[in-house]
């Protein structure tokens, strides 16, 4: 039984050197040698006795430890089998604490996480940052707060504003229905072994409804993808290559109020929305 705090640089030193731990590249792991970082992460999720929070790489037990010391009850995934017997050691104090070994984005998530209102804190190997981002905030499971680290070059493209060159897709995708600010950054020296990036902890909430009111979801974002996907081209050209019959262009850029000279990267979300919009009624008229 370990009962140190598993941020400590010293401690996480002798763990890796107990079980002949070696980072693997592939999996995006680095292990936090900050304990203020990884308390900073548990505060944002702004927990509390039994509240039930999920971790996505538990690694050797670092934030899965913080996450638990605040009373919480702890779901963690891991999907690296063989640090089982390295967790089993850290966190065998723990009784709130829950390891299933699998791929998060596999998982019967409905099941496992039921009707309780969830948090979500995770550590995120950076190569699968995104879609498991978005595969959480566009589900409709019952998580109302997300607490990532996450590289900081993706927390700015989410944090950006229209026109920025920062700005695209995933600004949309997550601000569509969340509200999302910056906790702080994390240099490369915060881990073992270190990363070639800054990272960033982004606190993500989920808005009650949408940011925008839109009469087809899909709509929007298909738009969306065409102003972002071919992004030096004028807008007018982008609905044109994006599929929508060009004599229909006039007039859903005039119902919308827009200047199809424009590029789609400076379109803000309400923008978007009455594009997607004036598609729509043209689709059913």
């Amino acid at each position: 039984m370990l009962e140190a705090n598993l941020a400590d640089r010293q401690v996480v030193q002798y763990v890796i050197r107990r079980f002949g731990i070696h980072a693997k590249h592939k999996l995006g792991q680095n292990f936090l040698i900050r304990p203020d970082v990884v308390a900073a992460i548990a505060e944002a999720a702004e927990l509390g006795e039994h509240v039930p929070v999920m971790e996505i790489g538990a690694g050797i037990g670092t934030l899965t430890q913080a996450l638990a010391e605040t009373g919480a009850d702890v779901t963690a995934f891991e999907l690296d089998k063989s640090l089982e017997r390295v967790l089993s050691h850290t966190l065998e104090h723990y009784k709130n604490i829950h390891i299933i070994y699998e791929d998060v984005l596999k998982a019967d998530l409905k099941t496992i996480l039921g009707d309780k209102d969830w948090r979500c804190a995770a550590n995120l190997p950076y190569y699968i940052t995104t879609p498991i981002l978005l595969s959480l905030i566009q589900s409709d499971l019952p998580i109302s707060l997300f607490v990532f680290m996450m590289q900081k070059e993706v927390a700015d493209r989410i944090l950006a504003k229209p026109g920025s060159k920062d700005y695209g897709a995933l600004t949309i995708a997550v601000n569509f229905d969340c509200v999302a600010e910056r906790v702080l950054d994390i240099p490369p020296s915060a881990f073992i072994p270190r990363p070639q990036v800054t990272s960033t902890v982004l606190k993500i909430r989920r808005r009650e409804k949408p940011a925008v009111e839109v009469k087809d979801r899909k709509l929007f974002f298909s738009l969306v993808k065409m102003g972002f996907g071919q992004r030096r081209k004028v807008f007018t050209n982008a609905m044109k290559s994006g599929g929508i019959p060009a004599d229909w262009i006039p007039e859903i850029l005039e119902k919308a109020d827009i200047d199809g000279k424009r590029r789609g990267e400076t379109f803000s979300m309400e923008e978007y929305a009455r594009l997607a919009d004036a598609w729509y009624d043209k689709i059913h008229e």
